[in-house]
């Protein structure tokens, strides 16, 4: 019977010194601790020099060199970064001249309209679901369903005859909306539809081959805003599934005809770590000398510090 060895004698360890080990953070990139009525640039200097804090003021003076460069900077964005308040950013960011172009889904087109017309959006679905009230409200379907349908017959994006729509109506809160902004500002403002997830598609006023042609129009629109993206900022906020893909085809159709955008800076922003968003739009189309980030957290409070990064670096 074999006798079992003898464990190392701890005394035989090796130990080296901390002073010359290699270390990934250092008191150097410590934050400081913010002073009664600081500026905010003052803020943003007292941020630990480390991960998502380092990425945030990155991103913020890369988006302020590409609008330097007269790089594009677009924005594509889910429903929720309206219905959290943020729409006034989105258009301050628009008007400043910093957005080249702005993408939305079908949900984020509702709820900018509805508040547009009525200024609130958002209804309790739990409450309203089994009585088949649930999104049955009749104005903004009645809006987009039939700017949809003229768009198609004047060959318009979507994005663009909601804009032009909510502007000839004069709707009372106009100044709260992405859409009438984009319009006025004369920005591309793209819708881009998953046909039957958007409420508006129940309606009567729903046409499917007007919507998806106005849609298809914006997809267009957008693949051409994407093809100029070399060199620029490309940011998904708050979409999982549709403008992650919408961009990973907008960005193939432009390789497809010889240009695939190249040094490009990207950000996902959202609560959680997605698959889509994280291939489809910080890893794949940046491996061709770029960039991709992950900021992750609340949009209502991601989104608002980032711009005013984005402000402070102008």
């Amino acid at each position: 019977m074999r006798k079992p060895s003898s464990p190392p004698n701890p005394a035989s360890l090796k130990t080296i010194s901390l002073a010359t080990r290699p270390s990934k953070f250092s008191i150097g990139e410590c934050c400081r601790p913010h002073r009664k009525a600081g500026s905010f640039r003052g803020f943003l200097n007292s941020l630990p020099d480390t991960l998502a804090a380092r990425d945030l003021i990155s991103i913020a003076r890369t988006i302020v060199k590409a609008h330097r460069g007269k790089k594009r900077i677009i924005f594509g964005m889910g429903a929720h970064v309206i219905k959290v308040g943020l729409s006034p950013l989105i258009i301050d960011l628009m008007q400043r001249g910093l957005l080249s172009c702005v993408a939305l889904n079908g949900a984020g087109a509702i709820h900018d309209v509805e508040i547009a017309l009525a200024g609130k959006t958002s209804e309790d679905v739990a409450a309203s679901l089994a009585s088949g009230r649930f999104g049955m409200a009749a104005e903004a379907a009645e809006l987009i369903n039939r700017a949809a349908a003229g768009g198609m017959l004047e060959n318009k994006g979507m994005g663009r005859a909601i804009g032009e729509a909510l502007l000839a109506r004069r709707a009372p809160f106009n100044k709260m909306s992405i859409l009438a902004a984009a319009s006025r500002l004369d920005i591309p403002c793209t819708i881009h539809v998953s046909i039957g997830s958007d409420t508006i598609h129940m309606h009567p006023t729903f046409d499917g081959a007007a919507t998806g042609k106005a849609s298809h129009n914006d997809f267009i629109t957008f693949a051409a805003e994407v093809r100029r993206l070399s060199g620029g900022v490309y940011i998904n906020i708050g979409s999982a599934v549709v403008l992650p893909e919408v961009f990973l085809k907008a960005f193939s159709r432009s390789a497809n005809l010889g240009k695939a955008p190249r040094n490009l800076t990207t950000v996902n922003m959202d609560f959680i770590r997605h698959y889509r968003p994280s291939v489809n739009v910080v890893e794949r189309p940046t491996r061709l000398r770029g960039k991709g980030f992950n900021l992750i957290g609340h949009h209502e409070i991601m989104l608002p510090l980032l711009a005013a990064a984005i402000i402070e670096e102008l």
